[in-house]
């Protein structure tokens, strides 16, 4: 007989983060840094119920639980590419590296 956990193992975590590289760009341009601790609190809720659940269910829940603890350093690393210009910018919120990112950009013009 075949075991399908593997398979549905990998693509569960495919899913997870397929799903989560657009979550944190929207949150970061959305919110923020400061929304870091929406994806760390879930992370942990995860990983503690992954100990509870059986087989693949633990093993999707601790799938989700790391995917939102990732995506918790990666905030922060988005807000970095955002303040650099390798990323989009809200229009609507103020960055604290935005006004010296156009005072050196003026300077050396």
């Amino acid at each position: 007989m075949l075991n399908f956990q593997g398979i549905l193992a990998g693509f569960a975590a495919f899913v997870i983060i397929g799903l989560f590289h657009p979550l944190v760009t929207r949150l970061e341009y959305a919110y923020g840094k400061k929304i870091w601790w929406v994806l760390a609190i879930p992370g942990i809720l995860f990983v503690i119920l992954s100990f509870f659940l059986t087989q693949l269910y633990s093993i999707i829940a601790g799938c989700l639980g790391f995917a939102f603890f990732w995506s918790t350093a990666e905030i922060f690393m988005q807000h970095e590419r955002v303040c650099k210009g390798r990323a989009k910018r809200n229009p609507n919120r103020e960055y604290p590296d935005h006004q010296a990112h156009e005072t050196n950009t003026t300077k050396r013009r």
